[in-house]
């Protein structure tokens, strides 16, 4: 029986997946069962941020493997205690607190349990408890019944109904449907400073300090979801920081990029005041208030750090400043008919597509007929959206991958024009 066929006997079709099996990686490259190359521009949906099997990551996991994969959180992890360090001082510079779990789904639940209790504590004007979390049309936080319900993506929601109470979704970058829409019960507001999924649509600065400003004129926590922006793919450590450095999230959630491929997420939370006592926002997630068996564990721990270390030694983010726009500016300058605009910040890239000049399959949107083109001739990449193909490099991409990576771009793109 090959691989195929054990797919469809054993494994839940949760996935569209195309149809090659990956059994090798190495830097910003693949290869499938039958020997084919493949340059890696999904890089895990941004996860590999170093790239496959980066030496001094493999390093790092053969070291703590031989000491001390896992043991419980009702024990000190001096792994995990170093790794939310990192993250306090060099990444976020702001004071807070992490909890560590296992993704970003799980990321987001968490700061969504903490805007409900914040909501307890700092009630309405009736005493009665805020809950109301509002997000964005296009958006994606994951697929638990938490984080899913505060997607504004029906598609994602399909037959999954009724969806959790206490979240609405406005439109993306217009502040003055957020000036209307808060109401007494309303908590927080949660966003993605880049839309990933939901089509690659970056956050404006103006509106990014727009929000900030409504959550502290009333009383609202700002969460900030970077579970696939985050950790230098924007061109800074932290993605918010990239569109309007003046903005003080209360929360920020992450996952994807932060291990470079072992299953972790984590999500921040400041320790700001929010009485006249001086308490700390992240002192009402206490003990009992949330938990994650694996959440934490030293191996994970140790990994996240070393890929951590390794973005900031190496001027990942910074690298990834300079040839985002670069590789945008060389897009646009070819000039096709079916490229609508190119859209993104650092190396999280979008293509925008002209459905117009596309076949029509069915079942396929434009995006997924551009991306299996584009694997067929050894380039991985992935949709974001119907209409926008989704580019998400290794941070350390050599220049000679992005020209190899521009030039079937473009050979496959000037196809569709025809």
């Amino acid at each position: 029986m090959n691989t195929e066929e054990k797919f469809k006997r054993y494994v839940l079709p949760s996935y569209g997946r195309f149809p090659i099996s990956i059994v090798r990686g190495q830097g910003s490259r693949l290869w499938d069962s039958e020997g084919k190359c493949y340059l890696d521009f999904c890089a895990g949906i941004a996860v590999c941020a170093l790239g496959h099997c980066h030496p001094v990551v493999t390093e790092a996991i053969r070291k703590q493997s031989e000491v001390l994969l896992h043991c419980s959180n009702l024990y000190r992890i001096p792994q995990q205690a170093d790794l939310a360090e990192f993250i306090v001082n060099k990444c976020m510079q702001l004071p807070g607190k992490v909890f560590f779990g296992n993704s970003g789904a799980e990321a987001n639940d968490g700061m969504i349990k903490m805007a409900r209790r914040f909501g307890h504590r700092r009630p309405a004007a009736d005493g009665s408890p805020r809950y109301e979390v509002l997000t964005f049309l296009k958006s994606f936080h994951g697929r638990t019944l938490g984080s899913m319900s505060a997607t504004g993506q029906a598609k994602i929601q399909k037959e999954f109904d009724p969806m959790l109470p206490g979240f609405r979704y406005l439109e993306f970058n217009n502040l003055e449907a957020i000036s209307h829409a808060i109401r007494k019960e309303t908590v927080a507001i949660m966003l993605e400073p880049i839309q990933g999924e939901g089509g690659v649509n970056v956050c404006d600065p103006d509106f990014l300090m727009g929000v900030y400003q409504l959550c502290q004129k009333h009383d609202l926590l700002l969460l900030i979801d970077e579970v696939q922006c985050g950790f230098g793919r924007c061109g800074e450590l932290m993605a918010w920081r990239a569109i309007n450095p003046d903005v003080r999230p209360d929360g920020i959630s992450w996952a994807k990029a932060l291990a470079g491929g072992l299953p972790m997420g984590a999500f921040w939370t400041s320790d700001r005041s929010i009485n006249d006592e001086g308490t700390p926002l992240s002192s009402i997630m206490d003990a009992g208030s949330h938990g994650s068996t694996f959440g934490g564990n030293p191996f994970c721990s140790t990994v996240a750090l070393t890929v951590l270390r390794e973005i900031v030694a190496q001027h990942l983010p910074e690298r990834a400043k300079k040839i985002g726009p670069q590789i945008r500016a060389t897009i646009e300058s070819w000039g096709l008919p079916v490229i609508s605009k190119c859209r993104g910040l650092g190396l999280l890239i979008g293509i925008g597509l002209n459905a117009q000049c596309l076949p029509t399959e069915e079942g396929k949107t434009p995006a997924s007929i551009v991306v299996e083109a584009l694997r067929k001739e050894g380039l991985l990449s992935v949709p974001a959206g119907p209409e926008t193909v989704r580019l998400l490099p290794p941070l350390n991409v050599s220049d000679d991958e992005i020209e190899q990576a521009l030039s079937i771009i473009k050979k496959t793109l000037k196809q569709f024009n025809a």
